[in-house]
């Protein structure tokens, strides 16, 4: 494991749980932070910034040797991307549905939360409208997707590997993951202050757990981390889809 690392690195970290234990704070607590102060003020300038570090945080860190152990390679099975893509969209639609079954077009419901974050004006044409889905899907597609797999899915993971085997870095990395977007729906700011919704931040926050799961076991599958990457891209698409088209 040791090997992993960059010479730089190697004298003052071990490529360990407590190492992936430090990512996950340095990484995590600030961008949960960041979060809350965006939704609170509508302010997203950082929210682009944290996803880009957590994208170059692997290859801070990891020499080629490590870079190819979180997956950053060419993908075993094509068939399995495609698959991948399809499961990103149809877990975001589900999401959907549950979310508008329990509590219809309210603030408990996930994605009309996350909606308000996006500020999408009332009155903006059928081409406008088109033009502004576009430029939200295309940086969902992008930004998360590439930042937080070969982040929580990547170099977290596989430092829990050694202690934990895959299957229980899966559950840990994936349990980051969760409360970490508890951030984005759960604890949420409404005109008289901050509020957690209990029953609704389980629900989202057990789903944000299985889609993680999900990702990685499109990693596993495709054999690089590109599978993890397209599943949670589509997953983004077909939540901005819904948040335009559905609500």
């Amino acid at each position: 494991m040791q090997s992993y690392l960059r010479s730089f690195w190697k004298s003052i970290l071990d490529f360990n749980w407590k190492f992936g234990l430090f990512l996950i704070l340095i990484i995590c607590v600030p961008r949960f932070i960041m979060v809350l102060h965006a939704n609170q003020y509508a302010d997203y300038r950082f929210i682009g910034l944290i996803m880009l570090v957590s994208f170059i945080v692997p290859f801070i860190f990891l020499n080629k040797q490590g870079i190819k152990a979180i997956g950053w390679n060419k993908p075993e099975s094509y068939k399995w991307l495609s698959i991948a893509f399809i499961s990103g969209c149809l877990y975001a639609y589900l999401l959907f549905l549950l979310g508008k079954y329990l509590y219809q077009d309210s603030y408990q419901n996930w994605y009309v939360y996350i909606s308000n974050s996006y500020k999408i004006p009332t009155d903006l044409t059928v081409e406008e409208k088109r033009q502004m889905f576009f430029i939200m899907a295309g940086t969902g597609m992008l930004f998360s997707p590439f930042g937080e797999e070969l982040y929580f899915r990547g170099i977290v993971h596989e430092t829990f590997v050694s202690r934990f085997g895959n299957r229980g870095a899966s559950i840990l990395d994936s349990s980051a993951f969760a409360l970490t977007h508890i951030a984005h729906f759960g604890l949420i700011f409404l005109l008289d202050g901050w509020h957690l919704l209990f029953i609704p931040t389980l629900i989202w926050c057990f789903s944000m757990y299985f889609v993680s799961r999900l990702f990685y076991f499109f990693k596993v599958k495709s054999g690089a981390i590109w599978g993890a990457i397209i599943c949670h891209s589509a997953f983004n698409l077909s939540m901005i889809y819904c948040i335009f088209y559905q609500l």
